[in-house]
């Protein structure tokens, strides 16, 4: 009975995690959410394969990732793998400069819990988009910028203007500032631990 207690025990918490992908709080992860037209219009901006990200945290023992998807909420690790396409994923984490303050980092993204999603993709904190969640997080902490901020009319905007338009109710807003998954997925501050993607892009 005693080893059957162990095997069970070891499978759940191997169930906890892809075997490829060991966890590491505050490590960030890249994905492709299935296409809808936000997806599509995301990938398309950027042209990249990546259109979501988050943030990872051990919370009463089971991994999570905080994202901003719907509201700013948490979703087990195994569960946000699953939802995007092929499962694929691209891991990141932080160098050793930066570490010290993971614990800070992850309370930060903590503190917009809740927040709606922002279609829009605006800066403000009134809503959250999900490479916003990771780039205010870190910002707040260290003071730096994660990844590279784009004005809207900088990138691949015009095939999906009329989406823009759709969501924005007017014209294109081309001087927006914005933060992409792709500029997270390229930040400077990090490296990559594990990807599943064959191009790593």
């Amino acid at each position: 009975m005693r080893c059957l207690a162990i095997l069970l025990f070891f499978n759940v918490v191997c169930a906890e995690q892809p075997a490829e992908y060991s966890p590491v709080a505050g490590d960030i992860l890249v994905q492709s959410f299935p296409p809808s037209d936000l997806t599509t219009a995301i990938q398309s901006c950027t042209n990249s394969v990546y259109s979501h990200c988050g943030i990872v945290e051990m919370k009463d023992g089971k991994w999570i990732v905080i994202e901003a998807v719907g509201p700013v909420k948490e979703t087990p690790l195994t569960m946000w793998i699953k939802r995007g396409v092929n499962g694929e994923i691209l891991a990141l984490r932080f160098k050793e400069q930066y570490t010290v303050k993971i614990p800070e980092f992850i309370k930060s993204a903590n503190g917009y819990l809740g927040r709606p999603y922002d279609m829009q993709m605006e800066m403000d904190d009134e809503k959250i988009y999900c490479s916003e969640l990771v780039y205010k997080a870190f910002n707040n902490v260290y003071h730096e910028e994660i990844g590279k901020t784009q004005k809207l009319g900088d990138l691949n905007w015009k095939p999906n203007e009329k989406f823009i338009k759709s969501v924005e109710k007017g014209p294109v807003p081309l001087d927006r500032i914005m933060i992409t998954p792709r500029a997270i997925a390229e930040s400077d501050k990090m490296t990559v631990v594990f990807t599943s993607y064959k191009l790593g892009s």
